[in-house]
């Protein structure tokens, strides 16, 4: 599991074994053995090593691995010329700490709090405005339907339905359609 979290974060970080090798303090061999599962680093590299890959502990030790990590896809219910589209976009959900989710998508991030396993608040930022999200999770923890909420050109607030789900085509169908 160690080797595996590894391989991931660099590759999503852009980061060679050497480079992390470097960052952490430890030759490059050492970092190909934590990889090859020959060895398991003390506690003071694991946290060297958690740090520099942005993981938790418990994460790159393989523990308390949250359901909800992976892909998902978001979607928002949007309004684009007076008409009401629902946008879906590719997102990677994260568990930063026992009751924080980190969110990536295209060309922005947030965070997602944990209340209970069954809701989560957050924030987004990006290319956009920044905005608010509340969902529920289903009781499989599969869908999370909810709302989002941002600030419109002009300083008006908008906002409406939105949706996580494992495929594009859940999160999309979780979107209550208008009926205007």
């Amino acid at each position: 599991m160690l080797g595996d979290v590894i391989r991931r974060r660099c590759d999503e970080l852009g980061l060679s074994q050497s480079g992390l090798a470097d960052q952490v303090g430890v030759h490059v061999r050492q970092i190909r053995r934590y990889e090859r599962g020959e060895q398991q680093p003390v506690l003071g590299v694991a946290a060297k090593l958690a740090e520099t890959l942005g993981v938790t502990l418990d994460e790159l030790a393989g523990v308390g691995e949250s359901p909800l990590d992976g892909d998902w896809w978001s979607a928002r219910e949007i309004e684009v010329d007076g008409r009401a589209l629902v946008a879906t976009v590719p997102v990677t959900l994260r568990r930063r700490a026992p009751d924080l989710l980190a969110v990536e998508g295209r060309g922005w991030s947030g965070e997602l709090r944990v209340w209970e396993e069954r809701t989560l608040t957050g924030w987004y930022g990006g290319a956009g405005a920044p905005g608010t999200m509340f969902f529920v999770l289903d009781d499989e923890r599969a869908l999370a339907h909810g709302r989002w909420v941002a600030l419109a050109a002009g300083g008006a607030v908008t906002g409406g339905h939105a949706a996580l789900a494992r495929t594009r085509e859940g999160a999309a169908t979780a979107i209550p359609r208008s009926t205007s």
